[in-house]
């Protein structure tokens, strides 16, 4: 696997949740390497765009983790249960669409191979076989971006604000303390989001991102579901990923407040234990929002509309084709099981 490769997988687990929607509407999806996942309420496809221009799929049921376990129809419980799932199924469809990408550095490869062999016919011709991802090593990218999340996000702002309240004696007090610690965090998340948003292969991420949001504002418009049509709609959407991370570091100062812990590492011990908590906390002020446009919770998430400025760029029509292959599929199969198309 090509160091290329190995920056992409783990860019895209990092940015995954950033790239995510809820499962609180009819459909949603997640870009990843060179396509669009979309998700049905029971199914999913995952279309990525070959450097040929074909378009491979791959598509399968996935039930509701709320009608699996009768504990996630509850409030905070559904938010970590979405979440999970969001994230196994996301992790799914990355490892599809990277095998995607090493079989076309392979085919890339076999061409440039066979254009060296006309020349020296007298040389056995290179085999290049297509890698595919292992699960080891997709497992280890998962606990290395774990593990740097935990580090970047939840570390390094608690060392900094520790010797910052060293030297400001403002910062003594708790909510002074997680206040300070919050808008740290969120000031490494927006460097990190600025600087990895000027790589190209990042960029080609957000513009499937843009054509994920597009292709499902075309279908909630109740409008036939066309590039043409796609292409008419904004880029960033209310139920995105990245209005939840926002949300997630507001909620984390008021949670963290709460807490009375003292010394740095049952801090950071309870920031990391405390994480279910607040993401299913934040999940239940997104639904809200989403289902109230108009309430002051649905006024707060408006910084994450902004953000999507920066997570998603305008698509191509060859992009917005592989998100509409994608929710046509998940559509067919959801369809095939006989679910019910309806709004949850």
């Amino acid at each position: 696997m090509s160091i290329r490769t190995c920056f992409r997988l783990f860019a895209h687990t990092q940015l995954m949740p950033a790239l995510e929607s809820g499962e609180e509407t009819l459909v949603g999806g997640q870009a990843v390497i060179e396509g669009v996942m979309m998700r049905a309420p029971h199914s999913y496809c995952v279309a990525v765009r070959q450097p040929s221009g074909e378009i491979l799929t791959s598509e399968m049921p996935a039930p509701r983790m709320s009608e699996l376990y009768r504990i996630y129809k509850l409030p905070v419980f559904r938010g970590v249960g979405t979440l999970y799932q969001a994230m196994s199924l996301g992790m799914r469809a990355l490892k599809f669409s990277a095998n995607a990408a090493l079989a076309g550095e392979a085919a890339g490869a076999k061409s440039a191979a066979e254009s060296g062999q006309k020349s020296q016919k007298s040389k056995p011709e290179p085999k290049a076989k297509a890698k595919e991802l292992s699960n080891w090593a997709l497992t280890l990218n998962l606990l290395f971006s774990l593990g740097f999340f935990i580090f970047l996000y939840k570390f390094v702002p608690l060392v900094l604000v520790t010797r910052l309240q060293k030297v400001v004696p403002a910062l003594e007090g708790r909510f002074a303390f997680n206040l300070a610690d919050g808008l740290i965090r969120l000031a490494i998340f927006l460097c990190f989001l600025f600087v990895i948003s000027r790589m190209k292969d990042i960029r080609r991420v957000f513009e499937y991102h843009g054509a994920e949001h597009r292709v499902v504002f075309n279908f909630e418009s109740g409008q036939p579901v066309t590039t043409a049509n796609a292409q008419k709609f904004v880029t960033w959407h209310p139920r995105c990923g990245t209005s939840f991370l926002l949300v997630v570091m507001v909620v984390s100062i008021l949670v963290y407040t709460l807490v009375p812990f003292e010394g740095f590492w049952a801090k950071l011990a309870a920031r990391v234990v405390l994480l279910p908590v607040i993401a299913g906390l934040s999940y239940e002020l997104i639904r809200f929002a989403a289902r109230r446009r108009g309430s002051l919770l649905a006024t707060l998430t408006a910084p994450g509309l902004w953000l999507q400025r920066v997570t998603t760029k305008t698509p191509s029509d060859c992009q917005t084709e592989v998100a509409i292959c994608a929710l046509e599929r998940a559509m067919q199969l959801e369809k095939a099981q006989g679910g019910e198309l309806v709004i949850a």
